[in-house]
């Protein structure tokens, strides 16, 4: 069984940075897409940012020119580097891996357990 661990979230004051981490547990055959999602209380998750195998990236627009996803794919990880925050960019933000363990088994999804993010005013 595959774990996602990140790590990077805490408190820090608008303006500031902080720079989230996911690393797999486990191996994968292949990765296609990897990515960042935030909850923040009271609302819907929603994608970040998430980047392809082939270093394509998509980011939403409350984060674009702020926000930089890039991935490690010999250490099967993904980095968040975030810049500028706002207090609006508080939630939990999840880990997001769709890719294959192994050549025999079909495509799946797996998601982190979360870390918090808290920008102060």
């Amino acid at each position: 069984q595959v774990q996602l661990v990140e790590s990077g979230g805490g408190l820090v004051q608008a303006g500031g940075s902080l720079r989230l981490s996911c690393v797999s547990s486990g191996t994968f055959f292949s990765i296609n897409l990897m990515s960042w999602y935030r909850q923040a209380p009271g609302k819907q998750r929603e994608l970040v940012a998430r980047i392809t195998g082939d270093g394509s990236t998509n980011y939403a627009d409350s984060v674009k020119g702020r926000f930089t996803i890039s991935r490690d794919n010999a250490k099967n990880s993904v980095n968040l580097q975030m810049n500028s925050l706002k207090p609006e960019d508080t939630a939990v933000y999840y880990c997001n891996v769709v890719g294959r363990r192994t050549v025999w088994v079909t495509e799946g999804t797996y998601w982190g357990q979360g870390t918090q993010v808290t920008v102060s005013s």
